[in-house]
């Protein structure tokens, strides 16, 4: 019997392309962190917010940047501090004394990509000035409505909350982000690496000649190309059986929103296009269901108390529920 020859439905030649331009020019300077890369491109291309959390040093703010760098749009970087105010981001009514009238002027928040560095370090007060943005991107100011223009993507870089002089996101903000990338040390392999390139050229010298390799029309050819991708219906139940775990595990004080089950759909089809397909496997979704849901849930204290993880939980949910084939 021969074999059945599969017919690929969606041409993601351009895609693919693509991609691997991103990742070439982000590998010209990151040594190692390839899952974090690939999360990275992901949430670009399935229209999502990203949130790098781990210790100070292992280049979050740097892969934020790059990603950024390697996209022919406008990039705006905002430092947050527990001093900075609401204004300092959505920008603020100013007096015109030749007009006699207040006029709008617009605050960093207004971009293609927001690089919002050291967000846990602002409080609720700041960091509720982007509740609106990152779900419906626009922004009210003074009853009048101001639409981002497309595409919008909010890169938030945090500390791990243990560290001095943070605040704890508001669960209602964490919600707003497709990822939560949890950046670890770099192997001694590749820190070995990075030293010897670090020694042999100069970051400046080759961050300047990083160029983009996407332009935004692009960008939204790719994000139309995904949303096209084939999704199998017993595939999108098992996306919503995962989630519906979560609010009946007995391991989970608060378990994860409807948002989360777009988010994971929606990452899931990046990564199979990214991976050159143009259909969902039960293999994607499972490669998305930590960083879409880990920073989504809560667990009970005794599970705390026990030195579980939000990622323990997530990989028991994925045991215990059928992988549909």
């Amino acid at each position: 019997m021969e074999p059945e020859i599969f017919n690929q439905r969606t041409d993601l030649t351009e895609l693919n392309a693509a991609v691997e331009r991103i990742r070439q020019a982000i590998g010209q300077i990151i040594v190692g962190q390839t899952e974090t890369i690939e999360f990275l491109i992901a949430g670009l291309l399935a229209d999502g917010h990203i949130l790098l959390e781990g210790v100070p040093g292992v280049a979050k703010t740097l892969s934020a940047k790059l990603v950024a760098k390697s996209i022919d749009a406008s990039f705006s970087r905002i430092q947050f501090t527990p001093d900075l105010m609401p204004s300092d981001v959505l920008g603020t009514s100013v007096f015109d004394p030749r007009t006699s009238e207040f006029a709008y002027r617009k605050g960093p928040v207004f971009g293609h990509i927001i690089l919002v560095d050291e967000i846990n370090r602002a409080p609720a007060k700041t960091q509720s000035a982007l509740f609106e943005v990152m779900e419906e991107r626009q922004i009210t100011v003074d009853g009048n409505t101001y639409h981002m223009d497309e595409p919008f993507m909010v890169l938030a870089t945090q500390n791990p909350i243990e560290q001095e002089g943070t605040y704890r996101l508001p669960e209602a903000q964490l919600d707003r982000f497709l990822f939560k990338i949890v950046v670890k040390y770099p192997t001694l392999e590749e820190e070995t690496a990075m030293l010897t390139n670090q020694h042999q050229h100069r970051l400046d010298d080759e961050l300047n000649e990083v160029r983009p390799v996407l332009s935004i029309d692009q960008i939204k050819v790719c994000r139309a190309i995904i949303k096209s991708l084939h999704v199998e219906p017993k595939l999108i139940e098992y996306v919503a059986r995962i989630t519906q775990e979560t609010r009946s595990n007995k391991s989970l004080y608060l378990g994860a929103s409807p948002r989360a089950s777009l988010a994971m759909l929606n990452s899931a089809k990046a990564i199979a296009a990214m991976n050159g397909r143009d259909f969902l496997t039960p293999e994607d979704i499972i490669k998305v269901a930590a960083p879409v849901l880990a920073h989504r849930i809560i667990l009970t204290p005794d599970k705390e108390m026990e030195g579980l993880t939000a990622a323990d939980i997530i990989a028991q949910i994925i045991q215990k529920i059928e992988i549909p084939r």
